[in-house]
């Protein structure tokens, strides 16, 4: 399968785990674990376009480079440079 299509299926399957939990959340009403579960079921739709968003930016075969992303080494050379101080 393609990635894709991958993402396709795992969709459908946050799409379908929300339908199977949407009567019990009705039957518990606006309780804190009714609430939890709406909220994770939000969070897996949500980390799923995260991590789309981060193959996109990680070259992966089939998925579009995105040419504003820059990175770099994470460490903040400041005014001396790494391993160096003012004085």
């Amino acid at each position: 399968m393609s990635l894709e299509q991958d993402v396709a299926a795992a969709r459908r399957a946050v799409d379908e785990l929300e339908a199977a939990c949407s009567p019990l959340t009705r039957y518990f009403g606006d309780t804190v674990d009714a609430r939890r579960l709406r909220i994770d079921v939000a969070r897996l739709r949500d980390d799923l376009t995260l991590l789309c968003g981060a193959a996109a930016t990680r070259g992966v075969p089939g998925v579009p480079f995105s040419p504003g992303v820059s990175w770099d080494d994470g460490y903040d050379d400041g005014v001396a440079g790494s391993g160096r101080t003012v004085r």
